[in-house]
Order: C-alpha cells, then structure tokens, then sequence
C-alpha cells in the first residue's frame, strides 16, 4: 500500500531541514524548531503541514532576510540533473543539502517575507527550483509586484536549466492546482501567452507539457483565444508542437470548440440515416450499457471523425449531469456507412454517487450532437 502524500513531510525531514538550517547559522535553535514544527504533525494533511513548517521557519530564522536568504541558499542540495521535480517520491533531505518536496515550505517562506527583496527572492526562487519547484511560491510576487517578477521571468527564457524554463510557464498558470489562482492572468492572459510562445518550441517535453498545460487552463476562461493560438502555431508545426496543441485543446476537444475541432480537421460532419440504438433499456449498477450506433455519409470526400458520448447521469433532486467520455476517431469514406458499438460499464467508484431512474446517452460527432437516447439504471 502506498504510503500517505502527507508524509512527504516527516518527523524525519524537519530535524534534517534543522540540521541543515543550524549548520549555516550557528545561533539556530534546532530543537526549538523540530518541537514546534512537528507539533500535532500526524494531525495535518500534507499542505498544512508544509504551512507550519513556514510558519516555524519564521519563528526561528533571523528577522533580517537577507540574512535568512543566505542561510536557505547555503542549505540547498546540488542541483537536480535528469528527475523532473513532479516525480521525487521523497523530500530528498541528504547530508549535501534540501531538496525535494521540503523545499516547498522555504519557498513559502520567501513568498510571504522577501517581496520587499525582490532581486534576492528571485534568485532564491530559482536555485529551488533546481532542487524541486517554485511554481507555488513565484505566485507571491506575480500577485504583489508582477510587471517586476514577469521582466525576471522573461530574462530567464533562455535558461539552460529546464527546472528554471518550466517554472515560466508553470508558474504562470492561471487557474494552477493547489496554488493562488491570478485574477489579473484570468481575466488577461496576453502576459502568460508572450513567455508561452516563446517556450512551445522548447526542447524538452517536460517543459512543453507545461505550456500545454497553462493553455488548458486559459482555455476555461477564453476558449476562443486558445483555438486561435492554436491555428496559429499549427502552422508549420513539427511533431512536438502538434502534440503540445492537442494537450493544450483537449478541454475544448472535449467540449465540442467548434474552432479548435477545425484545427484538427473536425469540420462540420455531414451525415444522414443516423440510427442510435440502446440494445438494454434497463441497466442494473455494476452491469453495462451497451449501445451502438450507424451513420452514413453524404458528402462527396471522405471525413474525419472524433466520436465521443455523453452520460446524463441522473441526480438526487431529478435532474441529470453531463459526462464526456471518448470513444473513437475514425475516417468515414464519401457516401459510406459506418457501423460502431460501445459497452460502457457502471460501476461503482467513489467519485460517483448513482441513482435510480431515467439517464440519457447522447452522442457526438465532431462537437455536434446528432443522436440520444434513454435508458434506466437500478441501483438495487
């Protein structure tokens, strides 16, 4: 069984992060530290327990930052080479130095007290981000000073660290989880899409990936916008840069964007005879719904189709919720038929609460919905 996220910090991880503190500053109270930050330790889930590790650091570390600063540089491990941050396993505490998931509550801890050392902060911020991630902790400054923190961020594009380019994109994300959202990127994202553009051809995936990333995430607030930027950069695009269009599209592929399915050759199907048929009108929880469904082309050139359902899943107080699920993409040749079944499991899980009564499938093909059909689902 795997252990818990939350024992990424441990009793063991705050005496090795006093150690290291105590070993660059000799007035350090260790074991003030290890009692106050692991205090109730078993009782707080993994994000509070990195808060009280911030909090404990600003009770315990010198008043003055630019001291503090010097001490959490000093007590950095060697740089990550080949892991990216988002696999360590472990807060990675070595008798060279921080790194891993404990640098999380230190660049907390610049966020709230170095914004007034802007310089200092930032290079704090990217020497952590060599160990693990400052993605969190950039958010301090983008909200408090962000014309200053987005002119770092744009002079380090060219960083031959990947960590460091990845933290741009990742940092910048409107809507991240787990962090700050930034109010002024939702509502006007121009700022983010410059340093994006300047990323989407970057050499590593891992850095790509957050491009596509934080464009997935634009594209809940301005799904136009993102369909545009992606035509745009299709656009002579080479095989990297076509996958990093299709994982930043996949929220509006899966909402039927009209404009991004185009992007990808989904025009608007052209179809007759359409004949959706539910072989089981009752299905019982922990059966199957099974369906299928046959259409026929009318247009003169053969078509490319992105075939997905929907489940309307019935609620407690009547009314039914909408589920995308993907089915297939397949080409339908001019003037052919084209035949196709699915078996859909219900099954419980706990992330879904089933009810008794009428669900619906409904069926679309390229965005649009072309067929739908009822059916009864028991939970006795």
């Amino acid at each position: 069984m795997a252990e818990a996220f939350k024992n990424h910090f441990n009793i063991s991880v705050i005496c090795n992060m006093a150690e290291h503190f105590q070993r660059h500053w000799q007035d350090f109270d260790k074991q003030g530290f290890i009692d106050v930050a692991s205090h109730q330790l078993e009782a707080l889930e993994l994000k509070a327990r990195s808060q009280q590790i911030t909090v404990t650091m600003s009770r315990y570390l010198p008043d003055d930052f630019k001291h503090a600063g010097q001490i959490l540089l000093a007590s950095l491990a060697p740089e990550l080479k080949e892991a990216a941050p988002e696999s360590e396993e472990e807060a990675a505490i070595e008798s060279d130095g921080i790194s891993g998931w404990a640098i999380m509550p230190m660049g907390d801890y610049a966020g709230i007290h170095g914004l007034a050392h802007h310089d200092l902060s930032m290079s704090l911020l990217n020497a952590m981000t060599r160990r693990f991630t400052s993605e969190f902790s950039i958010r301090f400054f983008l909200l408090a000073s962000q014309e200053e923190t987005l002119d770092t961020l744009r002079s380090w594009l060219k960083d031959d660290n990947k960590h460091v380019r990845r933290l741009i994109s990742e940092g910048t994300r409107p809507r991240l989880p787990w962090a700050m959202q930034l109010p002024s990127f939702i509502q006007n994202p121009a700022p983010v899409i410059e340093l994006l553009d300047a990323l989407k051809d970057d050499p590593e995936e891992y850095v790509r990936r957050s491009v596509a990333n934080n464009l997935n995430d634009i594209a809940k607030d301005h799904p136009d916008l993102v369909a545009d930027i992606a035509k745009k950069w299709m656009q002579d695009a080479d095989a990297n840069r076509q996958k990093l269009i299709r994982q930043a599209c996949r929220t509006l592929l899966k909402q039927g964007n009209r404009k991004a399915l185009e992007v990808f050759g989904y025009a608007q199907p052209k179809l007759d005879h359409i004949k959706l048929e539910i072989h089981d009108e009752q299905v019982k929880l922990n059966g199957n719904l099974e369906f299928s469904l046959l259409v026929e082309s009318t247009s003169e050139s053969d078509q490319s189709l992105m075939i997905d359902y929907v489940i309307h899943h019935q609620k407690k107080n009547g009314k039914t919720t909408p589920k995308v699920f993907k089915w297939k993409k397949a080409t339908l040749l001019a003037g052919k038929c084209l035949p196709m079944s699915k078996k859909h499991p219900f099954k419980a899980i706990t992330t879904r609460v089933y009810y008794n009564g009428r669900h619906e499938v409904e069926i679309l093909i390229n965005g649009q919905s072309v067929a739908k059909g009822g059916f009864f689902l028991s939970t006795n």
